[in-house]
């Protein structure tokens, strides 16, 4: 009897290991550190090895597993099975991921890209209340997403779906982005898009402002910095920046919100720690600029599954694989 999935969220510090059972309950769960030396290929037989160490402590036999679920950063080719593009992790070439799970255990594998495995996790397990049509939207150091439509995710075309970071959201008075376009949400409503909005609207500010001073000064700041002194000490350069990275944001997801009308959109990473000092912002924003029958339709909600968000992931991956 197919008991098990085992789940896996692989990152660049460590791989996080889970055996979930048929009531999505996590029996057991593990780490491996990630070794990316020799080009990163010690990375999967540390995972396999440490995987069947597992099986052989506990006596569990592949005949109770149902499959393998890997939620891996990259970019993805399900057809061939490979990852590439894992900078973290010290992959350039296409990894054969897929092959060297199967050759190593007799069961069914199934793999995706970090960013919509955590989606797909907060879709079936957290904040997306296993609502059919969900997005998530993660503000990382970039801004990450993933979309979940008909309980399934979307790849696009090229596997490059989920990409709202790059989403030009801004015109008028651009920043470089990264990826080498202007005006990238990932610029103006990630945490490091929160420091550039501090340091790029700086000289317009002609208040009081211990943000404004640290700023002036080239102090160190982060976007936990910016958001604390607005929430906590009311300091009004800090409520600016943050109302402005709010507006940004809102802007975005109601453009997300108008195209695919999903039950609930999930505010996910690092930022969202501000909680309701962030979602409350947005979502009265949002509802500004969404469609009067999205507005009503669509909820903004804040992420519940943090670090296990890729590990429930990674099961319904395996649920999803095998059920189509």
């Amino acid at each position: 009897m197919n008991e098990y999935i085992i789940a896996i969220d692989l990152g660049g510090t460590s791989a996080k290991i889970a055996v979930i059972n048929e009531e999505a309950k996590i029996k057991e769960r593990w780490s491996v550190p990630t070794d990316i030396s020799e080009e990163g290929k010690l990375v999967i037989p540390n995972i396999i090895q440490s995987i069947e160490s597992f099986f052989n402590r506990e006596n569990i036999s592949t005949t109770q597993i149902k499959g393998i679920g890997l939620g891996t950063p990259g970019t993805i080719n399900q057809t061939a099975g490979t990852v590439a593009a894992a900078y973290n992790l010290n992959w350039h070439g296409a990894q054969p991921i897929k092959k060297q799970f199967e050759e190593a255990f007799d069961v069914p594998f199934f793999m995706d890209n970090d960013a919509n495995v955590a989606a797909l996790g907060e879709q079936w397990q957290g904040a997306g209340d296993q609502a059919a049509n969900v997005v998530m939207v993660t503000l990382g150091t970039g801004v990450g997403g993933g979309v979940v439509i008909d309980g399934h995710l979307v790849h696009g075309v090229n596997q490059a779906a989920g990409e709202i970071g790059h989403m030009t959201i801004e015109f008028d008075d651009p920043i470089l982005c990264t990826c080498g376009k202007l005006g990238c949400l990932e610029t103006v409503a990630s945490a490091t898009g929160a420091v550039n909005l501090a340091k790029h609207h700086v000289s317009s500010f002609t208040g009081t402002s211990a943000l404004k001073d640290a700023v002036i000064n080239h102090e160190s700041i982060s976007s936990y910095d910016i958001f604390q002194l607005a929430e906590e000490h009311g300091d009004p350069y800090a409520i600016m920046i943050v109302d402005t990275y709010s507006d940004y944001l809102a802007r975005a997801l109601s453009h997300i919100a108008n195209t695919l009308n999903p039950a609930k959109i999930i505010i996910g990473g690092g930022v969202s720690a501000s909680g309701e000092f962030l979602r409350e912002r947005v979502e009265r924003l949002f509802k500004q600029y969404s469609f009067s029958q999205i507005k009503n339709s669509t909820q903004i909600v804040l992420a519940e599954l943090g670090n296990d968000a890729g590990i429930f992931g990674a099961a319904q991956i395996v649920n999803n694989g095998l059920s189509n």
